[in-house]
């Protein structure tokens, strides 16, 4: 073999790699006693720079460390202060956990990059998106080996969950406006197929919460302001968790 021929024969290798099954962010969620999908955040549209110094090589890791079922990171530049790079830089760092690429998917060309970043799964939000395109999108990411987690947030973005996404979003605040409510997933959750793995996201602050929230029907809960205003975001989550501990939470079927 010539060397030109070793290096494509290692290129594929490398590709197979990437396009191999991540690991899965429904499994971890479904076994999950929490089911906490922790988010790295920097900054938000609404609410501005929440940690500017915050580092991807240090707090999503840390995330990892307690107790953490999977992470979200931004990677949306402009508005959220994020990058694929973040991504890359959580797993150098140890990452091992399911990581969800956070961003406004509209072409394909995104879903490689979640690929190459290590990403586990990406976000594909219905109100971005027509159902056709959503569904051309969910195939391909399947193709490359991502989950996807299918964020709707309204009654009329609900037909969407017949495309049978890996796990159904219920995102509490409002794309528009920004208002957010959690009162929308306990409102949305009963017209939901029964079968789905069901996530609610956004406006998580209380223990008491994800609680009510998992008695109705949710499995995963994506926080991520609530840990990373606080100085040491992964401590933060640790103590979070310490406030689920009842027996009732921590029930397989509960």
């Amino acid at each position: 073999m010539d060397i030109l021929q070793e290096i494509v024969a290692h290129k594929r290798q490398e590709i197979e790699q990437l396009c191999a099954k991540k690991v899965s962010l429904r499994q971890a969620l479904l076994r999950s006693d929490t089911g906490i999908i922790a988010e790295f955040k920097r900054r938000s549209p609404s609410k501005g720079w929440i940690k500017e110094e915050g580092r991807a090589d240090i707090i999503p890791l840390s995330y990892q460390q307690n107790g953490a079922a999977a992470l979200s990171i931004l990677t949306d530049e402009h508005y959220f202060g994020g990058s694929d790079d973040f991504i890359r830089q959580a797993r150098r760092a140890g990452v091992t956990l399911p990581i969800l690429y956070k961003n406004f998917v509209v072409d394909e060309a995104q879903l490689y990059a979640a690929v190459l970043c290590g990403a586990s799964a990406v976000l594909l939000i219905a109100a971005c998106l027509d159902k056709k395109t959503c569904k051309h999108l969910m195939d391909k990411a399947h193709q490359l080996g991502l989950e996807v987690l299918l964020e709707m947030h309204a009654e009329e973005e609900l037909e969407y969950a017949e495309l049978e996404p890996d796990l159904c979003g219920i995102n509490n605040r409002h794309l528009g406006s920004f208002v957010t409510d959690v009162q929308t997933s306990f409102r949305l959750a009963e017209l939901l197929p029964k079968d789905a793995v069901k996530v609610s996201e956004s406006g998580i602050s209380n223990p008491d919460t994800v609680k009510h929230l998992r008695q109705a029907g949710f499995r995963g809960f994506l926080i991520g302001e609530t840990f990373m205003k606080a100085p040491h975001p992964g401590q933060a989550l640790a103590h979070f968790i310490g406030n689920l501990s009842t027996p009732q939470l921590l029930t397989p079927n509960s």
